[in-house]
């Protein structure tokens, strides 16, 4: 009689489960048709979106293979090559650098110099001439989206080894050529892209421990929820809401790339990058009524 009855309430487990799943599926592709009207209504040139929600395996994908321009969301991959050599223990997270501000251009080897007021960030450049460690670096790159941290750190990194590593976690199109405001770079067209799809992959290993250890891909999550800059995907959320996130932005584009943590679920990566919109506000918007939408969908 008990082996029966725990058979019905594994069964039934078995179904509510299903059902979850089905309900999960279909609300990602209900919500579909509301994202294509916010996109075609919005004026931009592109929009790129990619969900992926870890507890049904579901995904939502629109323009998602369209290269743009990565702008600040390439210091994602710059972090995650940084702990896999970490995890290798070919570099100490703990290592000292000296704060420089000289670089060279991909292009002819020419010097350049990054100017404090085009930065989001001063405290690195207060720290010029004194060292800071690899994380603490890591850190401002991450959540005050400083350049002159990214380009200390892509000098370690290795824009070679970072490609190869976004290569086997399969994220084909993103690239990583050079460091920040190169202008001779940016001039002769060599710049950072990505799609929508890549980084979806990317934050996908991620929220699921499946980059190098789960013990570090805790820590790059606790490092991407101390974001700083939350008027895309946290804006279109309750308060409270976790997100773990890397915004990106330049002249005419603006992204946002995260994972939702929601109570009593698994997490859901998102991504949505926009192009061709000149007012900075329309952008964050538009990124935070598509991350509403999506909300709604699964949290429901």
């Amino acid at each position: 009689m008990c082996r029966l009855f725990c058979l019905a309430i594994i069964v039934s487990l078995a179904f509510i489960k299903h059902d979850i799943l089905a309900q999960t599926k279909n609300a990602l592709a209900q919500v579909r048709p509301e994202i294509e009207t916010l996109v075609a209504a919005s004026g931009a040139e592109v929009v790129g979106v990619a969900v992926y929600d870890t507890a049904s395996k579901q995904t939502l994908l629109l323009n998602e293979r369209v290269s743009v321009h990565a702008a600040s969301t390439m210091k994602l991959p710059v972090m995650m090559e940084l702990f896999r050599l970490s995890e290798k223990k070919q570099l100490d997270l703990q290592y000292p650098l000296t704060i420089k501000n000289t670089f060279y251009s991909i292009v002819d080897g020419s010097e350049y110099r990054l100017r404090k007021e085009d930065d989001s960030d001063e405290e690195v450049y207060r720290r010029l001439g004194q060292t800071m460690t690899v994380l603490e670096l890591i850190d401002h790159m991450i959540t005050w989206s400083s350049n002159l941290a990214t380009n200390l750190l892509i000098e370690k990194a290795r824009p070679e080894n970072i490609n190869k590593l976004m290569r086997e976690l399969g994220a084909k199109d993103i690239q990583v050529l050079r460091g920040v405001e190169d202008t001779k770079a940016f001039q002769a067209g060599k710049n950072n892209t990505t799609t929508a799809y890549d980084l979806m992959v990317l934050l996908r290993v991620l929220a699921e421990n499946q980059f190098v250890s789960k013990r570090a891909c805790a820590k790059m999550v606790e490092i991407l929820s101390a974001q700083h800059f939350n008027d895309g995907i946290p804006a279109g959320l309750p308060r409270g809401v976790r997100v773990a996130h890397k915004t990106g932005e330049i002249t005419r584009h603006k992204h946002d790339a995260g994972i939702v943590y929601l109570p009593g679920r698994k997490p859901y990566v998102i991504v949505v990058l926009t192009k061709g919109l000149a007012e900075e506000k329309r952008s964050n918007e538009l990124i935070a009524a598509i991350s509403r939408l999506v909300y709604q969908a699964l949290a429901g």
